[in-house]
């Protein structure tokens, strides 16, 4: 299953660009967009503006932020390096805060045992504060997670 904004359900719902609001250590993000765009952004005021931010407009608002020569990345006024293991465990932390979503839950139950692709996203990590293989793995990831404790509910 291509995900990708405006493709059909439950696809287009698991885009970044998709508008399910979730909270990351105290911030109100409105999209996974918004949340991976303010790490571009070491100031934290900005951050929060930027997390409120959904799809190509969150987009947009990061694109033209210099981080790849320094490949650091920030967060909550901490910086992170882009090839570090912190970073991931940074990014672990806020999709399983999206998980929480009830919406993006249903949709990501309602991509059944598909193969999840994202093959407009970059594949280069000092190109990019996602790569395919990382967003493909982590929604991955979370699907069987949420499977899991639905069918342990339901025993």
């Amino acid at each position: 299953m291509e995900i990708r904004s405006g493709a059909k359900y439950p696809a287009g719902a698991l885009s970044n660009f998709a508008p399910h609001e979730f909270v990351m250590d105290g911030v109100v993000c409105k999209s996974a967009e918004g949340w991976l765009q303010s790490l571009k952004f070491k100031a934290v005021p900005m951050q929060e503006h930027v997390c409120t931010l959904v799809g190509i407009t969150a987009k947009r608002r990061g694109a033209k932020k210099s981080w790849k020569k320094s490949q650091t990345l920030w967060w909550r006024g901490r910086p992170y390096r882009r090839d570090g293991q912190e970073y991931q465990m940074l990014l672990d932390r806020a999709y399983a805060a999206l998980a929480q979503n009830e919406k993006f839950r249903k949709a990501l139950l309602a991509s059944g045992s598909s193969t999840l692709t994202h093959t407009i996203g970059r594949t280069n990590p000092r190109e990019t504060v996602l790569t395919q293989a990382e967003f493909c793995r982590r929604l991955t990831h979370l699907r069987a997670v949420i499977k899991m404790e639905e069918a342990s509910c339901s025993t």
